[in-house]
This record gives structure tokens, sequence and C-alpha cells, in this order.
């Protein structure tokens, strides 16, 4: 029987059929007056979506107290949290992040889902975000719309992960724990940088594109982008023993091509790769002294293990525990992040702290 080897989230951002909206989940909008961006550009509103699941606990003082909020990933949006293979792991009874208990909160982040992006009508014009912009646009909806001034937890994936690393220093003292999987905390260089900015090269040149005011999508320029980012998202240990004669691997190739091609707007794409620019918590990893969870794959393309790099950031991290997961046919690249089977054990033990 075939397995489903996940790509990166870039190509998530529709929910898959598979994945059922739980009972009682409740989505809103926090609308966000005056936002000013890094650049000095500003919008008179910000929309940032969200969806939440169970219910607000308060304190003598009417504080939240038991809120969790759980980002996405590029190109994802809150919702591809109600996959099987995340929600059916920790939002049950007894399970690391039962809705009994948490109140959990998923947004859409800046740029991405139901917020405010690109195509919503501004095109190239919108203002060019960063991940502080995502980050103080999370902050405002938590802080303004939902009335919480304290998490109990941050996990985010792969972009999430390096949001959690930002609100680490941004706002140390508003999240008691992190859980940042998937991601390096240090400056998009090298190939990850590269791919990204082929993907961005590739919608550019293509001569529909029309500097972002096309009348049809720029195919040749998507095809290029599905194409890098569903290579960037795949285990190739799990590619070769699944699929392991060409014709296999060619229709495999086509069939996940298939369901991930076209699934977001192009320029919104360009934003969302070219967001990470920015980013680059490590002169400062020393100032995160909350208990963190970091967890990767050995497997993923995008932040290999043998860099040396995790090994430098834990040890100057002391209240981080670091986790590698071995690679094997079972793992899902990069991925593995919300394949929650692989962790949530590890979870529940921060949880318990």
């Amino acid at each position: 029987m075939r397995k489903l080897i996940a790509p990166l989230a870039l190509l998530l951002a529709s929910v898959p059929a598979h994945a059922q909206t739980p009972a009682g989940s409740v989505e809103g909008d926090a609308i966000l007056q005056d936002f000013a961006f890094t650049s000095g550009e500003k919008l008179p509103e910000l929309r940032m979506h969200y969806t939440t699941l169970g219910t607000p606990q308060r304190d003598a003082k009417g504080e939240i107290t038991n809120a969790v909020m759980i980002l996405h990933g590029t190109g994802g949006t809150g919702k591809q949290f109600f996959q099987p293979q995340f929600a059916n792991e920790l939002f049950g009874p007894g399970q690391p992040l039962d809705t009994a208990k948490y109140y959990i909160i998923l947004p859409d982040n800046l740029g991405h889902g139901a917020s405010s992006k690109p195509s919503d009508g501004l095109r190239m014009k919108f203002p060019r975000y960063d991940y502080d912009d995502m980050v103080s646009a999370q902050y405002r909806m938590l802080t303004e719309k939902l009335g919480v001034k304290k998490l109990k937890l941050i996990l985010g994936t792969s972009m999430g992960c390096m949001h959690a690393f930002v609100w680490a220093q941004t706002y140390p003292d508003f999240a008691e724990k992190l859980a940042p999987f998937a991601c390096l905390p240090v400056e998009i260089a090298g190939q990850n940088r590269m791919w990204r900015t082929l993907s961005i090269d590739a919608i550019k040149a293509d001569p529909l594109w029309q500097d972002g005011n096309y009348t049809s999508p720029p195919a040749a320029g998507l095809r290029t982008a599905a194409s890098l980012s569903l290579i960037a998202g795949a285990n190739p240990y799990a590619l070769q023993v699944q699929y392991p004669t060409r014709e296999a691997a060619e229709k495999y190739k086509d069939e996940a091509f298939a369901r991930t091609y076209g699934r977001n707007d192009a320029n919104d794409i360009i934003y969302q790769l070219d967001a990470s620019r920015t980013y680059n918590p490590w002169p400062h990893l020393e100032k995160i002294d909350v208990p963190v969870l970091w967890i990767n794959s050995a497997d993923d393309f995008i932040n290999p293990p043998a860099y040396g790099i995790t090994e430098q950031a834990a040890a100057r991290m002391p209240t981080t525990r670091f986790i590698l997961i071995p690679a094997s046919p079972e793992t899902k690249g990069h991925s593995t992040h919300t394949w929650a089977k692989f962790w949530k054990d590890d979870l529940a033990k921060l949880m318990a702290k």
C-alpha cells in the first residue's frame, strides 16, 4: 500500500478533503487598524483570520490562562492542522493539546489564507512584509481581538518554527513554552535562500506575470515553483523505497504535482517566500530562557543536520531540548513537523513541566 509523502506546507494552502473542520471550532477576523510595517509602509486595515478550538479559561482577574497558538508554514493556513496526522494525535481527550483543557488558536498568517494578502487586490503594491511584521500581526490579533495576554505554548512548524524564535526575542515573556519544529535559528542563506529565490525568479521571468498585473496565471513560473517545493518538502529515503522504478517515480510525481499545482496565487507566493529575508535570531539566542522543545528531522532537505548549526545553537540555549528525528522510510522529509506521531510524546512532556 502506497504511503503519502506530504510536500512542503507551501503546497498545503488548501485544506485537503480529508481534513474535516472539527465540531465546535470558531472562525473570526481581527481587523487591525493602522498597521505599520517594518518597511515604513502602512495599511489602514489589516485582516487576520483565525480559527479556535476549545474554550478560554480565566483566572480571578479575568485573564485567559489556557491559550495555545499553533503557527503554520509557508503557504499554509491554520486549517492545515485539522489533517488527521496532526489533529487526531493531539486534540482529543487526554492528548497533549486536549481541547477540553486548552484554548487553541490557529491563525492564517499575514499574506496567507483568509488574512490580508497581495491577491486581495493590491498585488505587488501590497506592503513588503517580513517575519517581524507577521509576528506583530499575531501579537495584535491575540491582544486586541482575543484578549490573550499570555500563552501556555507557541507551537510552530517550518515558517511557524521561525516565528516562534522571533516571538522568543520580541515578546520574551508572552509564551510560557515554545515548540519550534523544522527550522534553524539562523539567517536564511545558502541552499535555503537559493531555492526560494529560484522560485521567485521563475515566476517573475514568466512573460505572463507582467510585473504582477497578470490576467492569466503565469503557468510556467508557477510550475517551476511547485516543482522546487515538491522536491524541497520530500523525504528522499521514502521516495527511493516506495518508488524504486522509473515508472513508479514518474507516476507518483505526476499525481503529486496535479494535487498541488496552482493552489496559490503567484504574487502571494512571491511574498510568502521572500518574507524570510530579514529573519536572523542567531545573535540573541542566549536571551531565550523559557522551556523550548526544538525538533528537526534528519531527512529535511531545507534544514539538513550536517551543518552543525543545531549543536551550536542548542549549546547557547540552556532551557532548550533539541531532538533530531532519524531519517527512515516512515518519516516525511521537511513535513515530518506535521506528523505528530513522531513527536507527540515529547510535546506531552513539555506541557507537563
